[in-house]
């Protein structure tokens, strides 16, 4: 309760977006905040181009200056109260009390919840195993196509288990690997 308190805080606070009757309606706050970092974005790079582009500025230290500069900035306003900042600055937990929970007991399965779980997942694999690669084959053929694989998904989660459809959707397009 207290996150989702915090959230709306958030919201109204620090975005602002409750200061307009309905922000979802056409997005007009949404459009108007982007329109303004938008802004903001494109004097920057004019800066940078007056100071004969990336390679200028950062002989003249032009970036390491406006990142310090604005750096003190937004800590200064941190620390006068004119940036409110839900949970830093405002709408702090009263002195004493804690919002991390300490001893708090872990509840871990037994084995026989375990093995009961893991026998249901084989059970319902085995009632699905006839419809299995039809619609393993259908999920297959619509990724690779390019088509709608979301409607495909929905139907082979009724008879494909989680591993079973990545397998498959592996074998279409690969498998990501991050470079170590």
């Amino acid at each position: 309760m207290r996150r989702a308190v915090a959230i709306q805080l958030i919201i109204n606070r620090e975005l602002g977006l409750n200061k307009n009757q309905n922000p979802w309606q056409g997005s007009f706050i949404i459009e108007q905040l982007t329109d303004i970092v938008e802004e903001a974005v494109y004097r920057e790079f004019e800066s940078l181009s007056e100071r004969g582009g990336v390679l200028g500025s950062m002989e003249t230290m032009y970036q390491r200056g406006k990142i310090q500069e604005e750096s003190l900035y937004y800590e200064h306003k941190k620390h006068d109260g004119s940036l409110p900042i839900v949970g830093v600055n405002m709408f702090l937990p009263e002195a004493g009390s804690s919002e991390q929970i300490r001893d708090a007991e872990l509840i871990r399965s037994t084995d026989d919840e375990k093995d009961q779980q893991v026998a249901a997942v084989r059970d319902w694999q085995a009632r699905n195993a006839a419809r299995r690669p039809e619609a393993l084959a259908r999920l297959q053929e619509v990724a690779a196509s390019g088509g709608n694989v979301f409607s495909e998904l929905m139907e082979a989660v009724k008879v494909a288990s989680l591993g079973q459809i990545s397998h498959a959707l592996y074998q279409v397009g690969g498998q990501y690997r991050r470079n170590m």
